[in-house]
């Protein structure tokens, strides 16, 4: 990987210096925009990437007088039921993980199953009763927490998987797709088929970004194996349907001939489905989703994805207790944590002492039997040996995380390694040294979807072509419009 020179490093650092300067003088001196422009070359070697970073610091419309309280009531706004087994459940464990760390100075409370309608009045209600910390938890919440942050700006909001923010508004979130990408190449191993599936909530970039990590994966195994992969997607509409999530893996099973599963709706029905299927004789394995699903479906799970937001909740309050996050100094505040971080991690259940089991032991031996490349290296390994040095490859990324907490740095996510110029130190690993969004890749635009630089201005279904060793940056990944091509999208049901 190519490394990018020392000029650049006293660019980083101009940045980042920048920033320093603007956090301290936040409430001192009037805020402006300042634009900075500058080129990396060598990022990768064939490449040359312009960098441009905005620092929106506006100042806030209304003077906050803000003192830490001695006790922080925070509430959480779910949309599913804290029983689905998937998203709003692990938003509500990590709730409870909190209230037990910080039991001394920290008031939870929760309010579950709340339309994009309804958010606006509980979030009336919870100002009423004194929580200062607000969590919203949908991406359909979005609007109406800008709108209450504008209300209150003495009340702190932070919303999940959004973009807008405000002087006492943050966003967060924990991806997932490294970890997609990982499942996908355990999918690709074992489908006999060839032919996998995806039972998709909505086909946002989220979960667009995490259909084609899978996708990825799937092929970097299967084609090696002699499989000509496709993946099969049906978009159910709901994020929380058990009963569409039930009938759209039938369909693709079915109709498609698919052997493998993943999805994305909040609860254990796909999971249910496919152990049903195994104990009439028809193996269709699944991946589960969110939380440890594994339970539900102990012969055909073979591993999944597990979001932590413990992580990001504890690292939150336990800056708005020491006063470092409060009402006027949030609009920058947008983490966006994936593996390295802890937020996310490979596993499809937790065991009581709470470690991971990262793989189903039953299919371990399989996973081991088959052999592969190392796409980058060339050298042969287990499937299962090709997982892990993946996962560690991904997770061993820690300078990563504190450019994930804002917006401002974002930009410099994709960066692999800065050159020190030091004799013994002469690189540091900034990004991870794998990344699954990294070219060559070729897909298809989204019909009615132009957010990223690939099908902006471009008509539906026109080609993306990302050329050999181009990496994706934090943007492209979070406005993702587009299918690898080999992924074939049924629709709506």
């Amino acid at each position: 990987m190519a490394r990018v020179t020392s000029y650049v490093l006293a660019i980083v650092l101009l940045i980042i210096g920048i920033v320093v300067g603007y956090y301290a003088g936040y409430y001192t001196t009037p805020q402006k925009t300042v634009t900075m422009t500058t080129t990396l070359t060598g990022v990768p070697s064939t490449t040359t990437v312009t960098v441009t970073t905005t620092l929106q610091t506006s100042q806030p419309s209304t003077q906050v007088s803000y003192t830490v309280p001695e006790k922080i009531k925070a509430a959480w706004i779910y949309v599913g039921p804290v029983g689905d087994f998937g998203w709003s459940y692990m938003h509500d464990v990590g709730r409870r993980v909190v209230a037990g760390l910080f039991k001394d100075w920290l008031e939870t409370t929760y309010v579950e199953q709340v339309s994009a309608d309804q958010s606006p009045a509980v979030m009336d209600d919870l100002v009423r009763k004194g929580y200062t910390v607000i969590f919203t938890t949908s991406f359909d919440f979005m609007d109406q927490t800008y709108d209450k942050a504008h209300q209150y700006p003495n009340i702190m909001f932070f919303h999940c998987s959004g973009y807008k923010r405000a002087p006492n508004m943050g966003t967060y979130f924990a991806d997932l797709y490294q970890v997609y990408y990982l499942n996908g190449l355990m999918a690709g191993a074992l489908t006999k088929t060839g032919k996998i599936g995806y039972v998709a909530a909505h086909t946002i970039p989220e979960v667009i970004r995490h259909i084609n990590a899978y996708a990825i994966g799937a092929k970097e195994v299967g084609e090696q194996l002699g499989k000509n992969i496709t993946v099969y997607v049906i978009e159910i509409g709901e994020w929380f349907n058990p009963d569409k999530a039930r009938a759209a893996a039938d369909t693709l099973v079915k109709q498609f001939n698919v052997d493998v599963l993943a999805f994305t709706e909040d609860s254990a029905a796909t999971v249910e489905y496919a152990e049903n299927l195994y104990k009439q004789g028809k193996e269709v394995y699944v991946f589960s989703h969110y939380s440890p699903m594994y339970e539900w479906g102990p012969d055909v799970v073979i591993s999944g994805q597990l979001v932590r937001w413990e992580v990001i909740y504890t690292d939150i309050l336990a800056k708005v207790k020491a006063g470092i996050y409060r009402p006027g100094n949030l609009e920058n505040v947008d983490y966006w944590y994936l593996l390295n971080s802890g937020a996310v991690d490979l596993g499809a259940y937790v065991y009581p002492n709470g470690s991971i089991m990262h793989i189903n032991p039953k299919f371990i031996p399989i996973l081991k039997s088959i052999k592969v490349k190392d796409v980058l290296t060339g050298e042969e390994l287990t499937v299962y040996d090709l997982v892990m040095r993946r996962y560690q490859q991904m997770k061993e990324a820690p300078l990563l995380q504190p450019l994930q907490g804002q917006a401002i740095t974002h930009l410099l996510e994709s960066i692999e390694n800065i050159s020190t110029g030091a004799s013994h130190v002469p690189t540091v690993l900034i990004a991870p040294s794998f990344e699954p969004f990294t070219g060559p890749l070729k897909g298809y635009c989204l019909p009615g979807m132009h957010y990223s630089r690939f099908c902006t201005g471009k008509p539906d279904n026109a080609e993306v072509d990302i050329p050999a060793g181009e990496r994706l940056t934090h943007d492209d990944l979070w406005n993702m419009d587009f299918f690898v091509s080999w992924v074939a999208f049924q629709g709506r049901i």
